[in-house]
């Protein structure tokens, strides 16, 4: 099987960060709020920030049918991560790479005025070569295009691939280069941008954890009627996750790719109109999480604050689970207060030394009720949760301490009971075709894997 391309630079990262000593190991931050809660959450709008009033009675009409009490978390989220939530917002889902690579190739060829595209890897094969193509078209016809990648996901990918955009007029950004003598600011080998995002005009955003790449190019067989196909070497499909954003919430997405930008010196941004006048054009509330490598996660905490506020359901998908003892214990004491967790996690796995040390976790989060299911039909790359059947984030960021602590990473939450019924479909398919772990099983599982667990799980910091 290929290696994912998410995972096939990590022995480079590991190398690089163990070579680069002097890099400190930091703690995820204790979630805890700090001041009593305030009655509603700050919802922002293309008028301004709406009078606590009009918030209050926008979110109990908008929320209405929601199990659970959506604006006690919403409020809750909003102390942990300082984020406001934005109002009028249409999201669409997309599964799997064809489907979204379809979405975003036609979202590109309507471009008027610019394409800002943020992604981990860029591969020059043939899904990259179809997008490099048709971003040059672009470039070529006075559109603006604007490209990040990062600079260990593209390790194998040669330099004439970036270097024919460039002489097409595109503007192309290495973040944070391996090589110290072409970092134009702090070099930090240790912090990747590990965020996958494209803005189309300022008006519409792609984001999720699906990278540039043909690696997604076989379908995963998801809501598909012919599962009984056998997983086999390279035709096996990836199965992820990527949203459609338009609205309001398309600023601060474009905003956090011109500031990433400037940060890495990336030089001024040829002019165009990035930042439009944004009209709403749906109902759903949503809150952009961009983190950095020198905050507290904003990621982190909202995802520990949803789990510590759930109700009566978790329902969360994860390519690469190596959690902190923390989420463990937030996990854990949810169950034990009869919340319904579950957990979809990889039956196929990309990257052994990951799932090892994942698995490390298991038994203390079976024994405390936690339900685990094993993706058996593709290789599981979403980064995803559904809590209360209507908080749902979708995103880049793993639940490790590589993307908490050391990456550029960006999740979007959104807040709307609709939504997250279509977020618990999804999870229930993934369900049907997942085998579940049971405890007594798992206590009898070969002595040679727990080893590798062990062994595993003594280099989690740096997975």
């Amino acid at each position: 099987m290929r290696a994912h391309p998410g995972a096939r630079p990590l022995a480079a990262v590991l190398a690089l960060g163990l070579c680069a000593a002097i890099v400190s190991c930091k703690t995820l931050p204790d979630v805890e709020p700090e001041a009593p809660p305030k009655a509603v959450p700050t919802i922002a709008t293309t008028s301004g920030t709406l009078p606590a009033q009009k918030a209050s009675a926008l979110v109990a009409r908008r929320w209405a049918n929601a199990s659970g009490d959506l604006k006690a978390l919403a409020v809750m989220e909003e102390q942990a991560t300082g984020v406001p939530l934005i109002a009028g917002n249409k999201v669409t889902l997309l599964f799997d790479g064809p489907a979204t690579m379809r979405e975003m190739i036609a979202a590109a060829r309507t471009a008027k005025s610019s394409i800002n595209l943020e992604t981990y890897i860029f591969d020059p094969d043939e899904i990259g070569t179809e997008f490099a193509d048709l971003l040059i078209e672009k470039q070529k016809s006075g559109v603006q295009v604007n490209i990040m990648v990062d600079a260990v996901g593209n390790l194998t990918t040669p330099p004439a691939f970036f270097d024919r955009m460039r002489q097409a007029g595109i503007r192309v950004v290495v973040f944070n280069p391996v090589n110290p003598a072409k970092a134009k600011g702090k070099w930090e080998v240790n912090n990747r941008d590990h965020r996958k995002l494209m803005i189309v005009d300022g008006r519409v955003a792609f984001t999720g954890g699906i990278n540039i790449s043909s690696t997604y190019a076989n379908s995963s067989l998801f809501r598909s009627k012919n599962k009984k196909k056998q997983i086999n070497g390279d035709k096996v499909g990836w199965r992820d996750t990527h949203i459609r954003i338009e609205g309001p919430a398309v600023a601060p997405l474009q905003w956090s790719f011109v500031n990433l930008w400037v940060r890495q010196e990336g030089g001024e941004l040829t002019q165009a109109d990035y930042f439009p006048a944004l009209a709403p054009v749906g109902d759903k509330f949503v809150r952009v999480l961009a983190t950095t490598p020198e905050r507290d996660s904003e990621i982190y905490k909202s995802l520990v604050t949803a789990i510590n506020e759930a109700k009566s359901s978790i329902h969360l998908t994860a390519a690469y689970f190596v959690p902190d003892q923390q989420i463990v214990d937030a996990l854990v004491g949810a169950a034990r207060r009869g919340v319904d967790v579950k957990l979809i996690l990889p039956g196929v796995s990309d990257h052994s030394l990951i799932r090892y040390a994942g698995q490390n976790f298991y038994e203390p989060l079976l024994a405390g009720g936690v339900r685990i299911f094993e993706l058996q039909i593709a290789v599981l790359h979403a980064k995803t949760a559904v809590i209360d059947g209507a908080w749902s984030t979708i995103g880049s960021a793993n639940i490790d301490r590589r993307s908490f602590i050391h990456n550029y990473e960006l999740n979007v939450v959104v807040i709307d009971p609709a939504f997250g019924r279509d977020m618990e479909s999804a999870f229930n398919e993934d369900m049907r075709d997942s085998k579940e772990v049971l405890l007594e099983q798992w206590r009898h599982r070969p002595w040679m894997d727990r080893i590798k667990e062990t062994v595993a799980r003594l280099g989690e910091y740096w997975i």
